[in-house]
């Protein structure tokens, strides 16, 4: 217990010292204690930035706190300090219907949130069971996740940006409201870093439309095991249900006792099925997920006939803690997460492990996504009971780690499992997170002593290989690192690339090429994700999937273009917004640092919230941070129908604003062009697909709605709006300048009319509607000319809080002057974390 006397320059009104009003914050929702020396109140972040300048200056630790819903002890004071309560910095800044995203303050409720947005017919899909209560800061801190995330993702998937109170006081703004800033991403590694590397004090955040139809379902199963078999079987078919929930009978039985909402009692397990969409679909939707169910042992299909039926089942599921609180003083909630195929033989051996130690459970949880959630009754009183609770979790732990599983997928690291982090990770993948802790937080100030344990083990290094070549081509990520380690004790710059040609390099620089990292390492459709060697060629991966009915959500205009080439420069298609770009769909790489250490960041699963989410960081990095040999990918299925809708247009401008009039009905659309073709002519393209049903429906919808806005002549196309756009990037020749501009979506007309005339007339522009991207080609002229133009793109883009930045030009052009600066506190941020993995530079 902390005994700090506190002497702050802060009012009553802010700052609460009563020993007796400090009680209450001694804990989070979980087991863990720890005494605060006070509580600040903060309403700006700029009286956040003058909080932390005053404990940094008494070296006191903070600690940020949201609804203290948190079950890790994540938000408890362990060492003692400031608990930094935001639940009065609760504004909805904005809600962008044109945008489709908005900025909230951290003491927003989750399901004020979402209620709003749907007052808009938008929607903010993570929904963690405490969403009536938890806030948008504890959320982002904890990577929250929920029922609904199997589809549709984590709270990292709908974060783009964040404005942060850094550990010396300083305001840090990452991302924005703009998509694929040329930095790396700080906001992805913020996310899920539960207070330890900043103080959030706003989010950027994306929204997506409202499905205009659900339909429920429950089904009853004869043991957990067929249960979870059922699961896997729908996902291998290729199936997205909006959710996939699991309960067993013993769950069942205290839940029915409890609230009365007709629970199937007596199966062994039952699992809720939600599918969304257009009505148009549900029908076939539930019919083809039921003959699946039955086919693996379902019975007593239930389908809710109406919203009030819908409501039942879900107020079921989610009076699971209350009807536990009946039976025993308290439940201990074990968080863990498995691949999906793992589900079944886990369950079992679970069972097993609390028999062992005489131990009453029940199991509730996200089956889609292989969330387990053992609750294990206990009463904290009982000292000898609690062991025995601490040992079996012990072992369940160890049992989801051998699955290659996570420690946690959603409660987070905080105190809970801090012990377990050295058994899910290498000595170098934890130091590599403690590198980063230490990028942002030298004097660990912010959220000491969570996550990672004090005492790390020491990381294995590979020994160097000295290289005489011009040119090495590694085959693992193994001799990469010693490749990088011998370079790196010589001083010898090295270039990575995916091609085999040898480039003239300034003075001796090594070429390291990943030509010889090829094919196909994991194919586990059941699962839902792929391993793949970076050099591979993204066409042979996309004709591989393709075979098996799957396909990842990217699109090469160049044959010769690699997964990880793709990866490392972040370069995403229009068909993002439908399924999300690369740092929506890689779930772990396997990297070569400079310094001999190989990390595995992530696992292949889709919640994981064990540590800092390095994986963020790799994309977008250019090969400045390490070598990329493996990436394991999400896989989605291949749509089963694509239409795409096409229109001429007068102007791009008229093009913008006719596209952005339809953006609430975007639900199945996977591309918005504006194009530009050879003869000068504009026209809009909309691509639609997915289900038979739904694709038809929104494509009448789009019909109807441009119609409303006095267009004519719709049309369809063979094209797809990303194949226009691999089109139009494919057309760059080398003498070219190929610049991408970044702007909020809702901004996009806005920018175009502030573009000088100068800058638009020479250029030939594509621009990706949804994610307010314009990509432009401005023919070869001298390097000032291309200079000009590029600044003239730029100043707007920065007015507007965007971006502009070069995907090729001429050579001699790029060995010009600088072409500007960047945010300078979010680059001194990156630049510490790659003096730690790449100490002398190496990396060009």
């Amino acid at each position: 217990m902390s005994e700090r006397t506190i002497d702050a320059p802060f009012s009553r009104h802010q700052l609460i010292t009563d020993p007796a009003e400090l009680v209450v914050y001694e804990i989070d929702a979980g087991f863990d204690r720890g005494r605060p020396d006070a509580v600040f109140y903060p309403e700006s972040a700029a009286e956040v930035s003058s909080l932390v300048r005053w404990a940094r200056a008494r070296n006191l630790p903070l600690v940020a706190r949201g609804a203290g819903t948190g079950l890790s002890g994540g938000a408890v004071a362990e060492r003692g300090g400031v608990i930094v309560e935001f639940a009065r910095m609760r504004r909805i800044l904005e809600l962008n219907p044109c945008g489709r995203n908005g900025v909230v303050q951290p003491g927003v409720v989750n399901l004020a949130l979402d209620a709003a947005a749907r007052e808009l017919g938008l929607y903010y899909p993570p929904d963690p069971s405490s969403g009536r209560s938890s806030l948008i800061g504890g959320n982002i801190g904890e990577n929250a996740g929920g029922p609904h995330c199997f589809k549709y993702g984590v709270t990292s998937n709908y974060i783009t940006g964040l404005e942060a109170v850094l550990a010396d006081g300083r305001i840090l703004r990452t991302g924005g409201q703009a998509f694929d800033y040329p930095e790396l991403d700080l906001t992805g590694l913020i996310v899920g870093s539960e207070g330890t590397l900043a103080l959030v004090t706003e989010a950027s955040i994306r929204l997506i439309r409202n499905p205009p139809a659900v339909k429920t379902m429950m089904v009853s199963f004869r043991s957990d095991e067929a249960a979870g078999a059922a699961v896997s079987a729908i996902i291998a078919a290729g199936l997205t249900p909006a959710t996939l929930e699991m309960m067993d009978q013993k769950v069942m039985g205290m839940i029915e006792a409890y609230v009365q909402v007709g629970l199937p009692v007596e199966a062994q397990a039952a699992l809720i099925v939600e599918v969304d969409g257009y009505p148009q679909s549900l029908d076939s939707q539930v019919e083809e997920i039921a003959q699946i169910l039955v086919a693996h042992g379902g019975y007593d299909l239930r389908i809710a006939r109406n919203e009030e039926e819908r409501q039942r089942i879900w107020y079921g599921r989610k009076s699971a803690a209350g009807a536990f609180s009946r039976l025993a003083p308290a439940f201990y909630l074990v968080d863990v997460t498995v691949p999906r195929s793992r589900l079944a033989e886990t369950l079992h051996e679970i069972g097993e492990v609390l028999a062992r130690y005489n131990l009453e459970t029940g199991h509730v949880f996200h089956a889609g996504d292989g969330n387990l959630h053992p609750c294990i009754l206990c009463d904290p009183r009982n000292a000898e009971q609690m062991e025995r609770v601490f040992a079996a979790t012990h072992e369940i732990v160890a049992i989801c780690i051998a699955k290659d599983g996570s420690i946690t997928g959603e409660h987070g690291v905080g105190i809970e499992k801090r012990q377990h982090m050295p058994a899910m990770y290498t000595a170098a993948e934890l130091a590599a997170m403690r590198d980063v802790k230490l990028a942002f937080d030298p004097d660990n100030l912010l959220n000491p002593g969570k996550i990672l344990p004090d005492d790390l083990p020491e990381p294995t290094r590979r020994a160097g290989i000295s290289v005489r070549e011009a040119s090495a081509a590694p085959s693992t990520a193994e001799e990469a690192a010693a490749i990088l380690a011998g370079c790196t004790a010589e001083g010898r710059r090295v270039h990575i690339a995916s091609t085999e040609r040898v480039e003239k390099w300034p003075g001796a620089a090594l070429l390291l090429s990943t030509h010889r990292l090829r094919g196909v390492q994991t194919f586990a459709p059941e699962d839902l994700y792929a391993t793949v060697a970076a050099g591979t060629p993204l066409h042979e991966l996309a004709g591989f999937l393709a075979a098996h009915g799957f396909q990842v959500p990217f699109a090469a205009p160049w044959p010769d273009a690699t997964v990880g080439g793709l990866l490392a420069t972040n370069l995403n298609a229009p068909l993002r917004m439908r399924y999300g770009g690369w740092r929506d769909n890689v779930l772990s790489v396997k990297v070569a640092l400079p310094d001999g250490r190989i990390l595995r960041t992530g696992r292949p699963v889709v919640k994981n919230v064990a540590g800092y989410d390095l994986t963020k960081l790799f994309i977008g990095s250019h090969g400045m941070l390490g070598l990329i040999a493996e990436i394991t990918l999400k896989l989605t299925p291949l749509p089963r129908r694509r239409r795409t809708l096409s229109l001429s247009v007068e102007t791009p401008l008229q093009g913008i604003e006719l596209a952005q009039a339809t953006a609430l009905r975007w639900l199945m659309t996977a591309g918005v062009v504006v194009e530009q073709d050879d003869t000068g002519r504009w026209r809009v393209l909309f691509t639609v697909e997915g289900l038979p049903e739904d694709v038809d429906a929104e494509c009448e919808e789009l019909a109807t709605a441009l119609h409303e806005e006095g267009a004519g002549g719709i049309q369809e196309e063979e094209s797809t709006a990303t194949q226009r756009w691999c089109a139009h990037l494919a057309a760059a020749n080398d003498g070219e300048l190929l610049a991408r501009i970044g702007v909020p979506p809702q901004h996009l007309a806005l920018y175009w009319r502030m573009l000088p005339e100068e800058a638009r007339h020479p250029g030939t522009w594509l621009i990706d509607v949804a994610s307010g991207l314009l990509f432009v080609r401005w023919p070869r002229i001298d390097a000032a000319t291309l200079h000009a133009y590029l600044q003239m793109a730029q100043q707007p883009a920065l007015a507007l809080r965007g971006y502009a930045t070069v995907l090729s030009a001429p050579a001699e052009w790029m060995t010009g002057p600088e072409r500007w600066d960047w945010r300078v506190d979010a680059h001194e941020i990156a630049h510490a974390i790659r003096l730690r993995w790449d100490p002398a530079e190496i990396l060009a």
